[in-house]
C-alpha cells in the first residue's frame, strides 16, 4: 500500500511543476509589459523621477528575462518565447491605450485579438 502513492506522486509533481512554469512564463510576460510601461514613463520624466523609472525599467527587465529563463527549463523555447513576447506585446498595447492615451482603433483591437488567438493556438499545439 505504501508503493501506490509513489507511482502517482511523480506524475502529480511533474504536472504541478509544468503548470508552475506556465505561471512563471505569464509573470515574465507581465514584467515585459511593466518594463515597457517604465520606458514610456521615462520619456516624459526628468531628474529624480527619471532615475526612478529607469530603476523600475532595469528591475522589470531583469525579472522578465530571469523568469523567462526559468520557464524554458521545462517548456519548449519555440512555444515559450512567442508566448512571452505576445503577452508583452498585448500588455504594452493595452497599457499604451489606458495610460498613455494612444488610439484604440478597430483595426488595432482586431489585431490584438488575433495575437491573443495566436498565443492560445501555440499553447494548444
Amino acid at each position: 500500500m505504501s508503493e501506490r502513492p509513489a507511482i502517482f506522486v511523480p506524475f502529480i509533481s511533474h504536472y504541478i511543476i509544468y503548470s508552475m512554469d506556465w505561471i512563471i512564463l505569464i509573470l515574465a510576460g507581465l514584467f515585459e509589459t511593466a518594463f515597457a510601461f517604465c520606458l514610456g514613463k521615462m520619456k516624459y520624466a526628468k531628474g529624480k523621477l527619471y532615475r526612478m523609472w529607469t530603476t523600475g525599467f532595469i528591475v522589470c527587465l531583469a525579472l522578465s528575462m530571469w523568469l523567462l529563463a526559468v520557464s524554458v527549463k521545462t517548456l519548449p523555447i519555440g512555444t515559450a518565447y512567442p508566448v512571452w513576447t505576445g503577452i508583452g506585446a498585448v500588455g504594452t498595447v493595452l497599457a499604451g491605450i489606458v495610460f498613455f492615451h494612444e488610439r484604440a482603433s478597430f483595426a488595432r483591437m482586431f489585431f490584438i485579438v488575433m495575437l491573443i488567438a495566436s498565443i492560445v493556438g501555440l499553447k494548444m499545439v
